[in-house]
């Protein structure tokens, strides 16, 4: 065992930190242009973008979905330390066949990267508890989850600024080789942590009345697959795609399995069980709207917000930029809406918005003149401003609750993750009055309101994610460890794919304003909830000495 010091975080934490970091950097550098890619008619696949939104939709939500098979089979069969290997290992194949640029090894690639994630996701999340296990760490668990956060997101920072950078100086492959690339070098990082991490790969053993790998394949896996199906041959559209039916048909199963758990569990498991199916619901109404980052503030980044800067004259910087020049002729069957959705019409070339629909809701003392350059901040440049919040915010978080701690007064798990859904409901109303600040859309509004409401609901995940994976190390049976942070992955994974089901509603609100209310609504619902059981939570975690 090696040494420890109680006033220190354990020696593994900077491994898997970097690990992660790494891991993640390849994943949102993929995640910032994957839809970028799909639809490129240049070259792209060419994929038309409906079916490019629900593809990018379903592969969010199977990314978080597989963690169940994954912490699973850690938990009975391969290890925890193995599984990240097994995991990295596929999500770097899957990034570099990205880089094939073909269209049979591109729906390969995505599977490797999807099965890889679920190995990796949650068994080096479950390293990182087992490394506070130990009497000396116990109280600093949520401060490590924290700082073990931050590094998830100083990867998801940096990588949609490579790939804006890659893709536009050098190619679409480059771009995807950079990711798989980075998840190696964390693999090696990984690799010269293990002597400080072995010690937390400790399988415990399976006891009376858990369920059997065949059990879980037959009870779980199979009827999850005869439910998709069936979701996806179900006449009609209930959520809005075949994928859609499909998927939440096949998750029904899965939840079924964890509420067995419960019903199943002995005694002294029962309550805790409880309390994290409780934590897993409310964490996929947070999910639900947070993850709308990639589609509906997307869209409010690309046609709402003044996205021009000035004349960059360093060619390699200018990289970063998207460049117009003469007037954009618009696709002689295309047309743009009043909420600038792409319809089809019958007619010949015409140039409705100038050089660019982007210009359409500029005034007319901001036009361009023919033939000057005008530079435009890239889209997907702005899914970096979520993850450096987190990075700035996070010592303040860390240091606000050590402040706490040391005068007897920290909050318990479950209150700060209470708290950060209200904090989340109220980042849905920056974006409210950024709708009324432009007209609804009449002008273009500054970045500022984007980066006001990523900074609110930013607090709200620091509250939310890294205490949900806190808690369920605090409060899964020793021997489920890693199945249950299957579980919180798995209320991620439904959350990310009901993101996509708020978000495909944008059309039908006239006011833009009623669409961040309703999603507000949701949160405070859950808020609502949070606080309803809130007592029930932290006396289960008293019961248990994890106050």
């Amino acid at each position: 065992m090696e040494q420890t010091n109680a006033k220190k975080h354990p020696k593994g934490l900077p491994f898997l930190f970097f690990t992660e970091m790494w891991e993640r950097f390849g994943y949102y550098l993929m995640l910032g242009i994957f839809v970028l890619y799909m639809i490129d008619v240049n070259n792209g696949l060419q994929i038309p973008d409906k079916n490019a939104d629900d593809i990018f939709g379903t592969f969010i939500a199977f990314t978080y979905l597989t963690p169940f098979l994954g912490g699973f089979l850690a938990d009975r069969k391969f290890g925890y330390i193995k599984s990240v290997y097994v995991g990295g290992l596929l999500m770097a194949a899957g990034y570099l066949g990205l880089a094939l640029h073909n269209m049979s090894t591109f729906y390969i690639s995505v599977a490797l990267i999807i099965i890889g994630n679920g190995f990796f996701k949650p068994n080096i999340s479950t390293l990182l508890g087992n490394l506070y296990s130990q009497p000396e760490y116990k109280s600093k668990k949520d401060s490590g989850y924290n700082l073990f956060y931050m590094g998830i997101n100083i990867g998801a920072f940096l990588g949609p600024i490579l790939a804006a950078f890659m893709r536009n100086k050098y190619s679409w492959p480059a771009a995807f080789a950079t990711a798989g690339i980075g998840m190696l070098v964390g693999l090696v990082v990984f690799s010269f942590g293990l002597k400080h991490i072995r010690h937390a790969d400790v399988l415990k053993p399976v006891e009376k009345g858990d369920a059997s790998m065949g059990q879980v394949f037959g009870v779980v896996f199979l009827p999850a697959m005869i439910a998709g199906v069936l979701g996806w041959m179900l006449p009609g559209n209930i959520l809005g795609s075949d994928s859609t039916d499909a998927f939440i048909a096949a998750a029904i199963p899965v939840v079924i399995f964890y509420v067995s758990l419960w019903v199943r569990a002995n005694a002294s498991d029962k309550r805790p069980i409880a309390a994290l199916l409780v934590i897993f619901a409310l964490s996929a109404a947070f999910w639900a709207v947070f993850k709308q980052n990639g589609t509906a503030l997307t869209r409010w980044a690309k046609y709402y917000t003044d996205r021009e800067v000035a004349e960059v004259v360093e060619a390699p910087a200018r990289k970063l930029y998207q460049v117009e020049t003469m007037p954009t002729k618009i696709d002689s069957v295309t047309k743009y809406d009043e909420q600038y959705q792409a319809v089809k019409v019958d007619g010949t070339v015409q140039k409705e918005w100038g050089r660019d629909v982007y210009f359409r809701n500029q005034p007319a003392d901001k036009m361009p003149v023919d033939d000057k350059p005008v530079y435009l901040v890239s889209t997907e440049l702005f899914q970096s401003i979520n993850p450096a919040w987190v990075v700035l915010l996070t010592p303040v978080v860390v240091g606000f609750f050590a402040w706490l701690n040391r005068k007897g007064r920290e909050p318990s798990t479950a209150t700060k993750i209470a708290f950060g859904l209200l904090i989340s409901a109220l980042s849905t109303l920056v974006m409210v009055w950024a709708v009324y600040a432009g007209g609804n859309g009449a002008v273009k509004v500054s970045a500022l309101w984007l980066v006001g409401c990523y900074g609110v609901i930013t607090v709200g995940e620091l509250l939310l994610s890294p205490m949900g994976l806190s808690l369920v190390s605090k409060l899964s049976p020793p021997r489920l460890t890693a199945l249950m942070m299957g579980g919180f992955f798995l209320s991620t994974s439904i959350g990310n794919k009901m993101s996509g089901v708020l978000a495909s509603k944008w059309y039908d609100y006239e006011n833009k304003a009623d669409f961040f209310l309703f999603n507000c609504m949701l949160l405070l619902i859950a808020t609502v909830l949070a606080f309803l059981v809130l007592r029930w939570l932290n006396r289960i975690m008293k019961e248990k000495n994890l106050q």
